[in-house]
């Protein structure tokens, strides 16, 4: 066993990669709800799934078994950077002059840069070997467009992504990313699909949202019998295949006698969190106290500021319907440099989990996030993704709080990707032009007035 004292970073063999994903619900007091079907209005069937997603996708997001087997073709694939290292931020520590002691587990070190990946791989992996030639899929940031671009080309199907337009706009490089990987990169709204045009005939210059660009990728995998669809992030297949990542951190900890505190992870559609969190909770619902914090954007506050009741999951009512914290299926969130957190909703366990009080939930505004991911980087030398700087900015606060009280804190936070596409964005932060962004009330308030009439 290393000493924690000393250690700088923890590494695990490919070997030591998890042979199984750890799917929540098995342990979970309270259940998600049921998906509806926005054709039937009636509670999802796997048959009502088909037209989009392959039959063992289907099975992992209704199954309730605890452990699901990771293929081992999928297995090889992240042994390309798998598992992922664990570091001590002892540079942080010392910038902050806290009694804290600081962990990151870093996503960033794939191809991709980002943790999608460890989705994007099994998907495309169970699409191909159901006879799949195409997936069509939306994206905000770009990191999961990028993800499955990549996984899209290794089993040799092509790749339709939607980008969110106003991230289409910012962010250049990862549409250079996709394309180099073969993916035909589309700005989101598009005159491509009926979904995209009802749009752009009220806003010809929207600026997009996730909801909208999932509408699209679905349309385009529901009228086209040779393509599915694949989500990044929501849906608990995603989250499941996520729980590689806390699943490592757990055993790297465990090298150093270290165990957190506390857990943070931003979160958009969950998925992020998800997998630094969930086999964290395992212990939890054994008896262990660890907190478990999703961190999110104020200009889109989904689980701090939404509601718990059922709603689509895209702007055109083609995607499944969940009971979720929600902000409204028409709720556009302003475009901030986060964009892979512009989701109205949140995955239907992660909403479970924060409405029963399991975990907790909190905001930050963009100068903060950008305030913190400049200190990270500075005392750290990785530069964060935007999203994964909310992770950074709740890390900081903690070990500050544990500062000011004089108390040994164990922090563990999920750095899910680097920043090395979103330099426009620091660009922006060092000129002065970057501002907190709040969410708008009125707007949230018409669109949760439009929610499916569904009870549960």
């Amino acid at each position: 066993m290393m000493s924690k004292k000393n250690v700088t970073k923890v590494i695990l063999d490919e070997t030591e990669i998890p042979r199984q994903w750890y799917n929540i619900v098995a342990d979970m007091p309270n259940k998600p709800a049921p998906y509806y079907s926005p054709m039937t209005g009636k509670i999802a069937t796997a048959d009502d799934m088909a037209a989009i997603f392959p039959k063992e996708i289907i099975e992992q997001e209704m199954t309730s078994e605890r452990f699901i087997d990771i293929p081992d073709e999928v297995r090889e694939m992240y042994a390309q950077w798998r598992p992922s290292p664990l570091y001590r931020a002892k540079g942080l520590e010392k910038v902050l002059d806290t009694p804290a002691r600081i962990y990151y587990k870093y996503e960033g070190t794939n191809a991709t840069g980002s943790h999608k990946l460890n989705s994007s791989i099994p998907q495309a992996y169970y699409n191909k070997n159901a006879g799949i030639k195409r997936l069509s899929t939306e994206t905000g940031a770009g990191q999961w467009g990028s993800a499955l671009s990549l996984a899209s080309n290794h089993f040799g199907m092509e790749c339709t992504v939607y980008m969110v337009n106003v991230s289409y706009q910012q962010k250049p490089y990862r549409r250079s990313f996709m394309h180099t990987f073969g993916a035909n990169v589309i700005a989101s709204p598009s005159n491509l699909t009926n979904s995209g045009r009802s749009i752009l005939e009220k806003d010809p210059e929207c600026s997009g949202s996730l909801g909208i660009a999932i509408s699209e990728a679905v349309e385009d995998a529901a009228t086209h019998s040779d393509t599915n669809y694949a989500l990044g992030s929501v849906l608990n297949h995603v989250c499941l295949h996520q729980t590689i990542i806390g699943q490592e951190a757990k055993k790297q900890l465990e090298m150093i006698d270290e165990y957190p505190d506390v857990v943070f992870a931003c979160c958009g559609g969950g998925s992020n969190f998800a997998g630094a969190a969930f086999p964290f909770l395992m212990d939890r619902f054994k008896g262990k106290k660890v907190r478990a914090v999703a961190v999110e954007p104020t200009a889109c506050p989904t689980l701090t500021k939404g509601v718990f009741a059922y709603d689509y999951g895209d702007t055109a009512k083609a995607a499944p319907i969940a009971k979720m914290y929600t902000l409204g299926h028409d709720f556009i969130p302003e475009g901030i440099h986060a964009g892979g957190l512009r989701y109205h909703g949140a995955s239907s366990i992660v909403s479970q989990l924060y409405n029963d009080g399991i975990i907790e939930a909190q905001s930050c505004g963009q100068k903060e996030v950008f305030d913190a991911a400049v200190t990270f980087a500075r005392a750290e030398g990785i530069v964060p993704a935007p999203e994964s700087s909310h992770a950074i900015r709740a890390a900081i606060d903690e070990a500050l709080k544990a500062k000011e009280e004089g108390r040994e804190q164990v922090i563990l936070f999920n750095l899910s990707g680097h920043g090395y596409f979103d330099f426009s964005a620091y660009d922006s932060y060092f000129g002065g032009k970057l501002e907190n962004i709040h969410y708008d009330e009125q707007a949230v308030k018409a669109s949760i007035a439009n929610l499916p009439d569904i009870k549960g």
